[in-house]
C-alpha cells in the first residue's frame, strides 16, 4: 500500500524561526509561502506553519510508559537508521529534549525508539522508529 502524504497546519510565533527550525535543523525544503504562512516538505508530507502567536504553546500531557507525553504533538515514524541519524543531528545541535531519546515498550509488540522536543513556538514533535516496522498497528 502506498501512503498518501498528509497535510498538517499548525501555529507558530515567528516565520523566520520556523524557517530556521524546520528548514535548517530538520532539513525540510520550503515550498510556497506568503506573509503569514510557509509550506514545508516534512519528509514527503506537507506541513504549513501559520503565524498565529495567540494559538501557540504546549498542551497538557498524558502518561505513556512512565513519561508525560504532550497530548498535542506531531511527527513521524522513521526507519531505525534514519531515526538514529536524526537523533545524532539533534544532539549535535544542542536540542533540549522534553523526553530524551529512549526505547519505549521494550520487549513488547510495540517496541520503539522515541524522542520528543519542542519547536521555537512550543509545538511538540515526536520522532519514532519501531523495532519491527510491520508491527506499527499490531495489538498486544
Amino acid at each position: 500500500m502506498t501512503l498518501a502524504p498528509f497535510h498538517l497546519a499548525f501555529p507558530v510565533n515567528d516565520l523566520a524561526q520556523a524557517r530556521a527550525f524546520y528548514g535548517g535543523l530538520l532539513g525540510c525544503a520550503e515550498g510556497r509561502s506568503d506573509a503569514d504562512w510557509i509550506d514545508f516538505n516534512f519528509f514527503g508530507h506537507q506541513i504549513v506553519a501559520y503565524r498565529a502567536p495567540q494559538e501557540t504553546g504546549k498542551s497538557g500531557t498524558s502518561g505513556v510508559d512512565g513519561d508525560a507525553v504532550p497530548v498535542r504533538h506531531f511527527g513521524l515514524v522513521l526507519p531505525l537508521q534514519e531515526w538514529e541519524a536524526l537523533r545524532e543531528r539533534l544532539v549535535k545541535a544542542g536540542t533540549k529534549f522534553i523526553i530524551e531519546p529512549q526505547v519505549r515498550f521494550a520487549g513488547e509488540i510495540g517496541e520503539q525508539s522515541s524522542l520528543f522536543f519542542l519547536d521555537p513556538s512550543g509545538n511538540a514533535l515526536e520522532f519514532k522508529a519501531f523495532k519491527d516496522p510491520g508491527k506499527l498497528f499490531a495489538k498486544a
